[in-house]
């Protein structure tokens, strides 16, 4: 998985990007279409980094661009967050009235969405949809499988009339994450957001619970730096402190419900946050965050006796952590709770941190009237960077950070093409991303998160616009290449887990049947790839060189450490912000 591509591809495709258009675009437009574009951004599109001018330049663009499609009507389909209400119900709009350009935007479940991408990639025709919103998650599979317009292609070819002179893809801070094994560009990101540490910082600053903690660990309550003080900090106001204010009160908060969304706390980065793969940014060289190990552009492993390490001492003990803090630290209905409905509980008030908090659900606790927000409007919580586990190190990816992008199928009308990647374009666009970015707190470009406005915001939302400004983002990072069919594999993960999560089978036979499970898989893709893009080479039985084999190698997998809890380390989050400042 080598780096050298992706900056490749990025360099050659700026040149393109940030051209500067006519200035008399506007002024050439009928008169009702200029009064249409004022109209929107008077009244919608208040807040960006361009002055009004220049937003009515580049949505002249659009219009002009779109004059050969006009009446043309195109269906997309996204996943129901609030950044893609904002474009279901406003961009929509504005798009369809600036440019003659019908669009149906539909949101659906996350899963829904995966199932609709999987449905038209298997059909390999044309679909219900023109263009998805989906997780970066699925760069293996668009890059591998040829179904995904390779979007660096068409931007220099067959699109190039159609994309937006102003697009300036160097400000986009995901670019890495929508680029395949080939260098490519295959996807345009339109929002993301990263798993973090959530704390209570006002309990977090009570001297009481200060002194407490300091007389019963040895060190200084603040943001945990690794598992062993963020599990010091969950027995301590699980067990020991257990009210405040007259009420129950606990350390941690997850889910373990026997449901798809249980997959996902693992795929979206758990071992990794516990140190399982390798060093390497976005996702480990040569062994990635689901442990699959890669050779050149090829997965060939992810079990331990494969050079893989999805079932190596580290995975066990990342899932051990989550079994027993779980059990012994969370409210108890939380082990009943999917993914959705434990996502509210922190908001409610009694809970002290969480490990793995989407950031995604920032503009939720930032209601007025919450138990966990002051009545000037700030909020009572931080985040901060998630604590990493006993077998991580320097250079490794630390947390997961979600990417949607837009992704256009490759075989469908080359007029419905066009018109999804403008509509796709517009969504992204300087003159929206900002008032986008503000709505859903899912920022995407540097530019946003440079503005006078973004700081503004800053002391409202609890550290999401120091972390995105922080050089600490970039071991963020979501699934990467390594995984050569994301929807295949990815089903794999939920029922092992919760087979241990019920005592079915230990976290050890956990891991070794998700291991051979994903190995068997992957030999199966392999097979029936039809053509030689990077695709699985899995060694058979025979050919595999075994555990003790690998185990005594450098790197991932990683033999059992004898102490798997060094002595817990915090920080307090002042000195945090002011590291990352330092950095920048």
């Amino acid at each position: 998985m080598t780096q050298w591509p992706i900056i490749i591809a990025a360099t050659c495709l700026l040149s393109m990007t940030t051209n500067s258009h006519g200035s008399d675009t506007f002024n050439s437009l009928p008169e009702a279409r200029k009064q249409i574009i004022n109209q929107w951004i008077d009244q919608s599109f208040t807040a960006s980094t361009l002055s009004e001018e220049q937003q009515a330049e580049e949505l002249a663009w659009f219009a002009r661009a779109a004059e050969p499609l006009e009446g043309l009507e195109i269906s997309v389909l996204s996943e129901n967050l609030a950044t893609h209400r904002y474009e279901s119900q406003v961009l929509a709009k504005a798009f369809t009235e600036i440019t003659g350009i019908k669009v149906t935007h539909d949101l659906k479940p996350e899963g829904e969405v995966i199932r609709q991408v999987n449905l038209q990639r298997i059909m390999a025709a044309k679909g219900r949809y023109d263009a998805f919103v989906n997780d970066s998650d699925l760069i293996g599979t668009h890059s591998r499988t040829g179904w995904a317009l390779a979007l660096s292609d068409y931007m220099e070819g067959e699109g190039k009339a159609f994309t937006l002179p102003t697009l300036d893809l160097q400000d986009f801070i995901g670019l890495s994450f929508v680029t395949g094994p080939d260098g490519k560009i295959y996807q345009l990101p339109d929002q993301q957001f990263a798993n973090l540490y959530w704390f209570r910082y006002d309990w977090f600053q009570r001297p009481d619970l200060r002194a407490r903690f300091q007389a019963r660990y040895g060190y200084e309550l603040g943001v945990p730096l690794n598992w062993s003080a963020y599990e010091d900090i969950a027995e301590f106001f699980s067990v020991h402190v257990r009210e405040i204010d007259g009420q129950r009160v606990y350390g941690h908060m997850d889910y373990g419900k026997r449901d798809p969304s249980l997959g996902w706390r693992f795929t979206d980065a758990w071992l990794s946050m516990a140190g399982a793969g390798d060093p390497g940014l976005p996702n480990g060289l040569p062994v990635d965050e689901w442990g699959i190990r890669m050779e050149g552009c090829n997965p060939v492993g992810s079990s331990v006796e494969r050079g893989g390490a999805t079932n190596g001492p580290a995975a066990v003990y990342a899932l051990q952590k989550y079994i027993d803090w779980l059990k012994n630290y969370a409210p108890p209905e939380a082990r009943d709770m999917n993914f959705s409905e434990a996502g509210p509980v922190p908001a409610q008030g009694q809970i002290a941190q969480q490990i793995f908090w989407y950031t995604a659900f920032t503009s939720d606790m930032t209601k007025p009237d919450l138990p966990v927000v002051n009545e000037d409007g700030t909020p009572k919580w931080r985040m901060a960077p998630s604590p990493y586990g006993a077998y991580w190190s320097d250079g490794m990816k630390l947390g997961y950070q979600d990417v949607g992008a837009w992704t256009i199928p490759r075989v469908m009308s080359e007029r419905r093409q066009k018109a999804a990647w403008l509509y796709a374009q517009f969504t992204v666009s300087k003159t929206v991303s900002l008032q986008k970015t503000l709505v859903g707190l899912t920022p995407i470009r540097e530019s946003d998160l440079n503005s006078p406005e973004m700081l503004e915001q800053s002391a409202a939302l609890g550290g999401l616009v120091e972390f995105y400004r922080s050089p600490a983002r970039e071991a963020w990072t979501p699934t990467g290449v390594n995984i050569a069919d994301y929807p295949k594999l990815a089903k794999l993960w939920w029922p092992n887990i919760a087979d241990a999560m019920s005592g079915k089978r230990t976290a050890q036979q956990a891991m070794d049947k998700l291991a051979e499970s994903q190995d068997r898989a992957m030999a199966v893709i392999e097979r029936n790839f039809t053509v030689d893009n990077c695709p699985p080479r899995i060694a058979t039985n025979e050919e595999a060189k075994g555990r003790d084999y690998w185990l005594a190698q450098p790197g991932a997998p990683k033999p059992r450490l004898q102490n798997e809890k060094p002595p817990g380390q915090t920080i307090r989050y002042e000195a945090l912000l002011s590291r990352w400042e330092e950095a920048r």
